[in-house]
């Protein structure tokens, strides 16, 4: 298993104008945790890598800003350690990646979700729980992860990390809107372990759910995978400029 000091640089373009950023892409799931198993079989740790690997190349070149992954291969790492590598390297922005399922088979589209202690909607707490139980179900060792990382009670400090995180997510949603398909009230929150930081503005993007037979289609598909990560990677940066300066 990798530690917490091993993540993975992205190519960055050479200095510019542009203030110096940095920003944690983070591919959910890996090794012996698949994720969900899609509608075809395809398994979600796969997809996300994918697309993580592509938005963050387009969003390095987009922004200027050094871009790292938390795993650049099918490996798995604890919750609390994604998040501590974000921590570690004092990163200005996290975003967890996942294509994960729903108990309503009809539910379909791209969802953005920000912390929260108490969650905004059943879907949303039950994403959530489902989430935070993957180290216990594979008995990851967390040993060797960063105290800093564990949560946090809410305090004036978190306030303004969780301020700029709703902020960005609304940006996003609105621009996002009419360019790709969105789940309905894409706007969302939960008590998500990746996302507890109380330095760090971070969201997780739910970029479809492969419960879904039609997302499921389109999310094993490079073709869109690619189109969907460099959208996102443009969405992303045309609002980093507003966002930082906040």
């Amino acid at each position: 298993m990798a530690s917490a000091r091993q993540f993975y640089p992205v190519p960055v373009p050479p200095p510019s104008a542009k203030q110096h950023r940095t920003i944690v892409v983070d591919p959910g799931h890996g090794g012996i945790d698949p994720g969900t198993v899609g509608q075809s079989g395809v398994e979600e740790k796969f997809v996300v890598l994918a697309i993580a690997k592509e938005f963050a190349r387009e969003l390095a070149r987009l922004t200027g800003a050094s871009v790292r992954l938390t795993r650049h291969a099918d490996v798995l790492l604890p919750l609390e350690e994604r998040i501590g590598i974000a921590q570690s390297l004092r990163a200005d922005l996290f975003i967890s990646i996942h294509a994960d399922s729903c108990p309503e088979a009809d539910a379909r589209g791209l969802s953005i979700y920000t912390l929260s202690e108490v969650a905004s909607d059943r879907l949303s707490a039950a994403l959530a729980e489902h989430e935070n139980r993957v180290d216990m179900l594979y008995d990851v060792n967390l040993r060797h992860v960063d105290k800093s990382a564990a949560p946090v009670l809410f305090d004036l400090a978190r306030r303004e990390t969780l301020n700029l995180s709703r902020g960005l997510q609304n940006q996003l949603i609105a621009d996002l809107a009419g360019k790709t398909r969105l789940l309905e009230r894409p706007s969302r929150s939960a008590n998500f372990a990746v996302l507890r930081s109380p330095s760090v503005p971070a969201m997780l993007i739910e970029t479809g759910f492969l419960s879904n037979i039609h997302d499921d289609e389109l999310l094993r598909t490079p073709h869109y995978r690619q189109d969907l990560a460099v959208l996102l990677a443009r969405s992303v940066a045309d609002a980093f400029p507003r966002w930082a300066e906040s």
